[in-house]
């Protein structure tokens, strides 16, 4: 084979990059950007483009670019059908042209290769889609390597080899479009109402402008009331990131894959996502993936039709079933065995499947909100997770904040869950002691909101005189301080007191995975090793 196998090895990686970038990044343009630039590094890409489509003036634009000047950029403008370009909007298929000078519909519109050598030149373009609905494209220059002048045969051989390679680039390129559609989409509207805004000569204060800011750039300290969740409560900064890009997906059809550790809040993220879509008066299906064995799970999913095994005395409708035009939530995932995630799959690709025991294939519209707190891209490599499937789920990824990065919460959402127990339990208590404050803000929070909640649902069944008192919450949270029991010890048994400690919270989350404990602390595997060696940790007890 030629390069098509060397390129098979880095897909995982290149695609990988790209999930990492669109996860981490809430900068709409500079996602788009990244994406282009990891394209160039991972695929040898001369240039690059990002072209949206205006439906109101239905004029195909260059949005974002690699390899390109402003000028050019701004020469990038192609009608519908027009070139190649026009073509696969047109069409929504992709196409490759091996050869640009070889190809009449390839305008070069940007005039970016008048100088480049057109020889081998070649131009791939990829349809960004959401749905049916053909949005923009994806494209991207190669220079492929020259054909050699010899036997027939052998050259026949290598143009087919050429083919293949370039297939391999059209499928990476067709996984990477599908990630950013939704991006895309957003960058759409903006440009949309940007025009609009333009063409009524409003001024350049509005608040969607592509000219005065970017779409996806805003005041960091204000957010609209029908952009915030109702179910939702936080002011910090990573809270209010949150809630907007809940608002940009909640109007979407897009899966949507919701990341963050045990106890932040992400069945709340899909509730609100759900509550705040066109979807909000349809079923609203909660289910989680671990709750239950594998076997039970397939049919909680996907529905038993009568006498399919033992004790199946009716037909059962799955959560699919009852999700029908409405929004499924699939927490932990990351959970579900191998034949699950295939049948997951086809369902997202193909909205379609059986019941378990039947041969009846059952339609179904359902937007599928899944969430984790497992790292999928690991699971992967370990052959735990399907990498088709992983790349179906994160189109669009949510990421929720830990507790630790949003402190200036921990008292707003501690006055709210003391009133909410004040009610189920009939007691007043009226406020949080400074000392117990104190102890709040100092903690770690391993658990996030939930341990939190949990603290304080403690504390105010304990409370005698309608005030929480720092001896009200779990020994976890005593400090020396507030104790009473202040340290004696030297400065090099503090450290390793607070060291060991850390090591042992990293190996609690982790559930005793000394790689990720120690990726997490900063550390590597043989440093993480000597310490849990020289403190006496035994890792195996933290695993369940």
């Amino acid at each position: 084979m030629l390069i098509a196998q060397e390129y098979d090895h880095s897909s995982i990686s290149l695609l990988a990059e790209v999930s990492r970038t669109i996860t981490n990044e809430n900068d709409i343009n500079k996602v788009l950007r990244l994406v282009l630039f990891i394209m160039s590094e991972n695929m040898n890409m001369l240039r690059g483009m990002i072209t949206i489509l205006n439906r109101d003036t239905r004029e195909i634009v260059i949005n974002e670019s690699f390899g390109l000047t402003e000028k050019e950029k701004e020469r990038g403008r192609y009608q519908i059908g027009e070139g190649v370009i026009g073509q696969v909007v047109k069409t929504g298929k992709p196409v490759i042209v091996p050869n640009i000078s070889d190809e009449p519909l390839f305008l070069d519109r940007t005039r970016s290769r008048a100088k480049a050598k057109k020889e081998n030149l070649c131009f791939i373009c990829i349809p960004i889609k959401i749905g049916a609905e053909i949005i923009g494209t994806l494209s991207a220059d190669r220079q492929l390597e020259p054909l050699p002048a010899e036997e027939k045969i052998k050259k026949i051989t290598l143009q087919e080899e050429r083919m293949d390679m370039l297939q391999h680039y059209v499928d990476q390129l067709s996984i990477i479009a599908a990630m950013i559609s939704q991006a895309v989409r957003l960058k759409q509207l903006a440009h949309e109402a940007s025009a609009s805004n333009h063409a009524l000569g409003k001024n350049n204060t509005e608040r969607i402008s592509s000219k005065s800011r970017p779409a996806d750039e805003y005041e960091e300290e204000s957010i609209s009331e029908s952009e915030r969740p109702a179910n939702i409560i936080g002011n910090a900064k990573p809270m209010l990131a949150l809630f907007k890009m809940i608002d940009k997906i909640a109007k979407t059809n897009a899966t949507t894959l919701i990341l963050g550790e045990s106890g932040v809040g992400k069945e709340l993220v899909a509730s609100a996502i759900h509550f705040k879509s066109h979807r909000h008066d349809k079923p609203f299906i909660k289910f989680n993936c671990a709750a239950l064995p594998e076997s039970i799970v397939e049919s909680e999913l996907f529905g038993h039709e009568k006498g399919a095994f033992t004790g199946a005395s009716a037909t059962r409708h799955g959560r699919f079933e009852l999700a029908h035009s409405g929004s499924i939530f699939l927490d932990e995932v990351g959970e579900l065995s191998l034949p699950i995630q295939a049948k997951l799959l086809r369902i997202i690709q193909e909205k379609e499947f059986e019941r378990v025991g039947g041969s009846k294939t059952i339609k179904v519209d359902v937007r599928i909100i899944a969430a984790t707190n497992r790292n999928l891209e690991a699971l992967i490599r370990d052959g735990l997770f399907r990498e088709d499937l992983y790349y179906r789920l994160n189109i669009f990824p949510i990421t929720v904040p830990p507790l630790r990065e949003r402190k200036t919460d921990i008292l707003l959402l501690a006055d709210y869950f003391v009133e909410k127990y004040n009610t189920a339990n009939q007691k007043g208590v009226r406020r949080i002691s400074t000392t117990a404050i104190d102890m709040l803000m100092r903690y770690h929070w391993p658990g996030n909101v939930r341990e939190l909640e949990n603290c304080i649902e403690r504390a105010v069944i304990l409370s005698e005189d309608n005030v929480i008192h720092g001896y009200h919450l779990p020994p976890t949270l005593q400090t020396a301080e507030s104790s009473g029991t202040p340290y004696t010890g030297s400065l090099q048994q503090k450290l390793d007191s607070i060291e060991k400690e850390m090591i042992m919270e990293a190996l609690k989350r982790t559930k005793g995975n000394m790689s990720r404990s120690a990726m997490q602390l900063g550390l590597s595997d043989r440093i993480m090793g000597l310490r849990v060696k020289k403190f006496d940790i035994d890792y195996r007890k933290f695993r369940p």
